[in-house]
């Protein structure tokens, strides 16, 4: 089944239902909290304590001491709200501030994860572009703009050289991967009945339990064991790494990216792995009950995108079920209801722009799915985004 999605007038706006959303990528932040004040720097020793709230991942602590030493070194007002003035003084990622400050700068960015004020994430990639490090963060944001809204299966086809099937996440165990695994297990199973080892009381059990857990958890559980293989996890890292990096380019502030299952898992993720974003913008059209057509497909891309990068690094996807999942669980909300043949328009045109955006920065993509690979923090990762980008021009 391919994916679905939707067609939208660019000046459509779908008022929502009153019913609450639950997003895996979305998630809709607490009030504000208090704002960022200025306490003057003391040299070597706050720099300390910036680094103990990187290893604390304490973001409030350590903007609050990045944005103290922007205020030393510039005249230029800190907002109250804690959001920076336009007016700052930028500063390239080769300049070097005081005691290295500028190389530290990123590692901000490794404290977003444990955040609970999504509005504290957006402000520190604020902070960080307004002194020039990221200054391919929303750089395509208008992309959503551009190109023909009508995508057929043939117009997908034509523009990327695959079906449209092969953009549809496949269920665990019946293709790829999933598949081998599954081989080697009977095969493994076959090799003990032949040399006299009876496995069939505890094989029971097993099958017992592997049955309960495609009941309670949808299957996740055999898809996270799955993941523990080589071949398995490079494909979520792709997977992620291409919703990471259109999340970045769409000017998405990105709160940190899930890899490991058990972990992901107690987060409350659903699948291997998860990558978690904010979008200001939707949510406050969300609080006002209103979604505008630009903003949907904005959620919508970094959705796919997913998707789209396992498409083209491996011809077709597999992962992606939850993705489609959330976008079904949005579409229930607008109103007046979406039709069938709107959803699945939506869904090739997202996919397919999605697609494009990756394939355009293929070397951004590879840089941040080694990133990953290697076990870097997210500040590395968008770091190696940066460094490509830069190289690139």
């Amino acid at each position: 089944m391919s994916p679905k999605f939707l067609t939208l007038p660019r000046s459509h706006s779908f008022p929502l239902s009153h019913h609450q959303i639950s997003f895996l990528f979305f998630q809709t932040p607490p009030p504000p909290s208090k704002g960022i004040h200025y306490h003057p720097p003391r040299a070597l020793r706050e720099w300390q304590e910036y680094e103990e709230a990187v290893k604390k991942k304490d973001l409030a602590t350590a903007l609050r001491f990045l944005i103290s030493i922007e205020k030393d070194n510039s005249d230029n007002p800190v907002e109250q709200n804690g959001s920076l003035s336009t007016r700052s003084a930028r500063s390239g990622p080769g300049d070097l501030n005081f005691l290295g400050g500028s190389v530290r700068d990123w590692e901000v960015l490794d404290t977003c994860l444990n955040a609970d004020d999504m509005r504290l994430v957006g402000t520190a990639y604020e902070f960080l572009k307004v002194k020039g490090f990221l200054p391919n963060f929303g750089r395509f944001s208008s992309i959503v703009l551009e190109g023909n809204r009508d995508v057929t299966p043939s117009v997908l086809r034509s523009s990327t050289g695959l079906e449209a099937s092969k953009f549809s996440p496949k269920k665990w165990g019946l293709s790829g991967s999933s598949g081998v695994v599954l081989a080697g297990f009977l095969g493994g199973v076959s090799y003990l009945l032949q040399q006299g080892i009876d496995i069939r009381p505890q094989l029971a059990v097993i099958l017992a339990l592997a049955f309960t857990v495609s009941i309670l958890l949808g299957g996740t559980c055999l898809a996270q064991i799955s993941s523990y293989w080589p071949p398995s996890r490079r494909r979520i890292l792709v997977h992620e790494a291409g919703h990471l990096l259109v999340a970045y380019l769409m000017g998405c502030p990105i709160r940190g990216v899930i890899l490991d299952p058990i972990v992901a898992m107690q987060m409350g993720i659903q699948g291997q792995a998860g990558t978690q974003f904010w979008d200001e913008k939707m949510n406050n059209e969300m609080a006002e009950g209103q979604l505008s057509g630009s903003t949907f497909d904005r959620y919508c891309m970094v959705l796919f995108a997913g998707i789209a990068a396992e498409a083209l690094v491996y011809g077709e996807a597999e992962g992606g079920e939850n993705d489609e999942n959330l976008f079904r669980s949005i579409c229930v909300f607008l109103q007046p209801p979406l039709s069938v043949a709107q959803m699945s328009n939506q869904a090739r045109w997202s996919v397919l722009q999605s697609y494009n955006l990756l394939k355009w920065h293929r070397r951004a993509h590879r840089a941040a799915f080694k990133a990953m690979e290697n076990g870097g923090n997210l500040s590395v990762i968008v770091g190696k985004i940066e460094e490509v980008m830069s190289s690139s021009r």
